[in-house]
This record gives structure tokens, C-alpha cells and sequence, in this order.
């Protein structure tokens, strides 16, 4: 596998809702990053739905036929149905079929009916537990494979939010310990993304599948679901940007591999991806808030190519069922993007989705585009190793963060990112050399297995 060495963007100005270098059209004929931006809708079966095939089967069929229902309710033309697996989906490789299957029938019947034109993408469940079992050679890894197979058979794209690395990663955040981050996101969960992805890619290719792309949502956005708001002290924001900057090297690696794109909506990273690797990408942010918060709810949208709401369980609300709801508020987003690229204004508007949130915390700021390109310059610039461009994007984030005199940080949070500036450049240059500094400072750590990373 070849790491990225070239920008697909040669100037951050270029980049744009809705468009991008290398857009995808799925198998049934939606162009994504072709010039408009797609909504996509996850709907989360509620508790106790899972315990049987048949109660789950109804309740993605409910969610899912409320979506297209508002869709041509409101007059919304384009969708995209993201299915999340819940476990069971993916231990049971039948039941994500099942649910793949039906999803698919209802698309046509819509598209058929009313001409409403969507596509779905299922992202299976990692069930690959570290601190259970081997990451590459188990019946777990065995069955999550199995489940791609399963469900590309159907569905138009397929991806994963994996975890190699996530042993390492819980034990690093709460300790603010930045050298761990580091092991666990870029060498660990790189490595873990090396073996993970040429499988996935080749088996979407054998069922005509878009084999879409992977996330740091085991590692950078847990982060930033502990840094919390303005009031948050679990660990700084300071230290959450850095995990951002460093998921670049992990979540990159899937292109490397092979994948397409469209990025999956929860890698916050798909920013400084699409500036890398010129692929459409899914991105989240006001609209998700019924699922988590966040510093960038304008920002992110900057550069999307769809727009998602992250997850959403399936309830009643007075303007009808979540999904149906949330599929409305996504196609107005989506409409008032397109409608600016029809108009010609789509360079107000991105200024104005990235001039409302540039300033509101550090993680906020290093997604705005401009940023988020430079961190991809270095990025690509030090290509000698997972490890080297992660250590580089990390060490230009901080610089970034304090070179700007608009972005106030406190004391506290001034303090924290000059300590991890300084641990950063205390580390060795030489991947192989980090290498051996983490295996014997994490060598006990409870699940860590050298040899599920080819260690």
C-alpha cells in the first residue's frame, strides 16, 4: 500500500459542497460529489427491536418508509438510507441481509411509484473487541467480513467504523497522555485498517458495491464526546483537536486501500480528507444534534457531499416519526446548498457555515477549510510512515491553533496544548523507533496483543 504523497486539491479555495474530484455514482444511478449535495438519513431501531428478526425487520421497514414518505411529501428528489448494524445484524449475517433486502425493495418501490431517487449504505458492526480476542485471526473478524459480503450483495455502498487500537486509545485519553494517542490511532489502528480494508474493497468490487469508507469514531470522536462544552473538564479541547488531526493517518488508510468514498458522516477528519484524497464525503453537524454535540454544526457542511444526522432512534414526535422529521430537516439543509450552487452563491455560503463556527473552539477551527488543507499538506508532505504524518499533523495543529491571536484559549486549555507540543517534539523522528518506546511503555496494558497489528 502506497501512503498518500500529493494533495487532490491544489489550493483550499477549491473545495466545496457538493462537488468534488472523484465523485461515485451508485448502481442504481446516484451521483455523489457530481454537483449536488445528497441528504442521508440514519433511523436506530429502539430498544428490544433486535431480539427478533421479525420485530427488527419491521421496525427499519417503519423508519425507512416514513423517510421516503416525507421525501415525497415535501418534494425532497434524492436520499441516501445509512442502516448502522446493530450487533445482531452482524453476528447473525442472515439478519443484515434480511434487512439489506427489504431496504432495497422499499427503494425500488419508491423509485418506481414516485421517482424518488436513493441509495443505501450499510456500515457493519466492528465486533473485533481487542481485549476479547485476536483482531485479525478470530471468528469474530471471520464474521464481520461475512457480513459485508452479506449485505453488498444488496446494498449500494458498504463501510465500517473499525477499532484496532481502541485498547490502547481509552487508556491514553484519560491519562493525557498524547504518545498514546498516537500508538493507538496511527500505528495500531493504521495497521489494523491495512489488514481490514484490501479485504473490504475487494469483496464490494465482487458484488459491484461502492466500498465507501472507515472513521475515527472509536478514537477522535470519542474524544470529543469527553471534552465536552465550554464547561467541560474531562480532558482539554486542545487534546481532542490533536486526536482529530491524528485520525487522518488511520481513516486515510482506507482510500489508500481502495475505498471510494463517499467518507463516512461520523469521521469529523473528512475535512482534511477530501482535501487529501479529492473523494466525496458525508458529513454531520447541526442536524446531529439528536444524536450528540458539537463545536462545528455550520462549519463541517462547508465541503460536504451529504449531509446526515448522524443516528436518530425511531420514536413519535408531533411532527411525525423521527425519521420522517429528520429526513425533512436534511433535505431543506440539502436544498438551501444546492440551490446556492444553482445561484452562483455558493461561495457566500460557505463562508458564512465556516465564519459561524471558525472561532467557537479549537476543534471547530481546524475543520474549516483552509485549516483543514494545511493539516492535509503536511500530512501528505511527511509520507515516510503512518506514524511520521500523524506526528506531523498533530504537531501542525497545535501550531495552527496558536497562530491565530482570534482564537482565545484559556489558560488552561494554553497550558495543555503546550504540553503536548512539547511530548510531540520529544518523540523520536523514526517509526520503527517509536515503535519500540510504545511496546515497552504499553506492553501490559489490559487486551493489547502485538501480534493482532503484525507487531
Amino acid at each position: 500500500m502506497q501512503l498518500s504523497k500529493t494533495m487532490a486539491y491544489a489550493r483550499a479555495e477549491e473545495m466545496m459542497f457538493g462537488t468534488c474530484l472523484y465523485p461515485v455514482t451508485t448502481r442504481r444511478g446516484m451521483c455523489l460529489g457530481g454537483g449536488e449535495v445528497i441528504p442521508e438519513i440514519v433511523v436506530h431501531p429502539r430498544a428490544g427491536s433486535e431480539k427478533s428478526l421479525k420485530t427488527l425487520l419491521r421496525e427499519f421497514e417503519r423508519g425507512y418508509n416514513d423517510a421516503l414518505e416525507r421525501c415525497v411529501s415535501i418534494g425532497h428528489p434524492h436520499v441516501c438510507l445509512e442502516i448502522e448494524h446493530v450487533a445482531q445484524m452482524t453476528q447473525k449475517t442472515e439478519w443484515g441481509e434480511d434487512v439489506a433486502a427489504q431496504t432495497v425493495s422499499l427503494m425500488d418501490r419508491y423509485e418506481e411509484r414516485y421517482g424518488i431517487v436513493s441509495g443505501c449504505r450499510f456500515t457493519i458492526a466492528d465486533l473485533r473487541k481487542p481485549d476479547m480476542v485476536h483482531m485479525r485471526d478470530s471468528d469474530r473478524s471471520q464474521r464481520v467480513l461475512e457480513a459485508i459480503a452479506a449485505c453488498a450483495r444488496h446494498a449500494d455502498m458498504v463501510a465500517i467504523e473499525s477499532i484496532g487500537g481502541k485498547e490502547i486509545f481509552d487508556h491514553a485519553i484519560i491519562r493525557n497522555d498524547v504518545t498514546g494517542l498516537l500508538f493507538a490511532q496511527a500505528v495500531l489502528g493504521g495497521r489494523d485498517m491495512q489488514w481490514l480494508w484490501p479485504q473490504i474493497v475487494a469483496i464490494a468490487e465482487r458484488h459491484n458495491c461502492l466500498p465507501s469508507g472507515d472513521t475515527s469514531c472509536a478514537h477522535a470522536n470519542t474524544a470529543m464526546f469527553m471534552a465536552g462544552g465550554y464547561h467541560g473538564r474531562e480532558i482539554p479541547h486542545t487534546l481532542a483537536a490533536i486526536s482529530r488531526a491524528i485520525s487522518v493517518s488511520n481513516t486515510l488508510v482506507a482510500y489508500e486501500c481502495g475505498a471510494t468514498g463517499p467518507g463516512k458522516n461520523c469521521a469529523y477528519e473528512n475535512p482534511i480528507i477530501k482535501a487529501i484524497t479529492g473523494v466525496p464525503v458525508s458529513c454531520e453537524g447541526k442536524s446531529s444534534a439528536c444524536a450528540h454535540s458539537d463545536f462545528c454544526g455550520n462549519a463541517i457542511a462547508a465541503v460536504c457531499d451529504l449531509w446526515s444526522n448522524e443516528a436518530v432512534e425511531y420514536h413519535s414526535m408531533f411532527g411525525g416519526t423521527t425519521a420522517a422529521v429528520f429526513t425533512e430537516m436534511l433535505g431543506y439543509d440539502t436544498a438551501l446548498m444546492n440551490t446556492a450552487i444553482n445561484l452562483g452563491y455558493e461561495k457566500e455560503l460557505q463562508a458564512c457555515m465556516v465564519n459561524s463556527d471558525r472561532y467557537r473552539d479549537p476543534q471547530s477551527y481546524i475543520l474549516c477549510p483552509d485549516i483543514a488543507w494545511e493539516i492535509g499538506k503536511v500530512v501528505v508532505e511527511h509520507h515516510q510512515s503512518l506514524y511520521s504524518r500523524a506526528r506531523a499533523a498533530a504537531l501542525k495543529c497545535g501550531e495552527l491553533i496558536f497562530g491565530d491571536d482570534k482564537l482565545q484559549l484559556t489558560t488552561y486549555e494554553h497550558d495543555a496544548l503546550r504540553h503536548y507540543m512539547a511530548d510531540l517534539e520529544k518523540l523520536p523522528a523514526d517509526e520503527g523507533n517509536f515503535i519500540d518506546l510504545c511496546l515497552e511503555r504499553y506492553a501490559r496494558i489490559h487486551g493489547f496483543r502485538r501480534e493482532s497489528y503484525g507487531l
